[in-house]
């Protein structure tokens, strides 16, 4: 009886590659000067409001801006396999960053430290965010899969966890202008900041996408050193 042969981990074609590194090189870019634009209006938006919310929105946009640039700069030469070590060790070191500093100051919030007022400014910017975010953070992730890239997958989680932020800075804002109730949003982004501290040591172990062709893989095959599957390793069909 013959023994049927493994199936081989197969990349995209020299063609398909070249065109997946220029979306990336794409999403990036918008990334970058979206979420330069969002800094500057959520800062200067959350010192006018007293709104530690909205400024760590904003500084949020500039740690997104230092992961996306490290994505950037890995793709800027013919070399960006071997920069990718260095391109993921930034973005963990992001991810915590941004939990170190919601962590604070959701904290400095909830003791009674700081309390924002209402932002009409702050409410349209986070809905708009919302609805920008998810978009830029899908079509990456899919390019960064199918290129078998774990820095740009890692880029869209953090893409992804801005929209978190955007749905907790909208809801928190909304329901302290409607309500009062300041504790809702530094208690909801304190679970986002635990969100970045996961995310964060997924992009520093590299766990955060499979090589090329692993979808044509076993499910043993595909599993990391822990046993468990990666998310990257299933098959894209949305």
């Amino acid at each position: 009886m013959n023994t049927p042969l493994p199936l081989m981990s197969v990349g995209p074609s020299p063609a398909r590659r070249s065109i997946l590194i220029r979306r990336v090189r794409l999403f990036v870019a918008a990334t970058i000067t979206y979420n330069v634009i969002e800094a500057v209006i959520a800062i200067s938006a959350g010192r006018v409001a007293s709104s530690t919310a909205l400024i760590g929105f904003g500084l949020d946009s500039v740690i997104e801006v230092a992961s996306a640039a490290a994505v950037a700069w890995q793709f800027s030469g013919p070399d960006h396999e071997r920069r990718e070590r260095a391109a993921l060790r930034i973005i963990a070191l992001s991810f915590f960053v941004l939990a170190a500093y919601v962590s604070v100051e959701s904290v400095r919030a909830l003791v009674g430290v700081d309390r924002a007022e209402h932002s009409t400014i702050g409410l349209v910017l986070a809905a708009v965010s919302l609805a920008v975010m998810p978009v830029l953070s899908a079509a990456q992730r899919r390019a960064g899969r199918e290129l078998g890239s774990a820095s740009a997958v890692a880029d869209s989680k953090q893409t992804l966890l801005c929209t978190y932020l955007s749905a907790v800075l909208l809801v928190g804002l909304a329901v302290n202008s409607l309500f009062g109730w300041w504790w809702a949003d530094p208690s909801a982004a304190l679970i986002i900041a635990a969100v970045a501290v996961k995310e964060g040591r997924e992009a520093w172990r590299g766990d955060t996408c499979c090589v090329p062709g692993a979808a044509l893989r076993s499910p043993a095959d595909r599993s990391d050193a822990n046993g468990s599957t990666d998310g990257c390793c299933t098959t894209d069909t949305r």
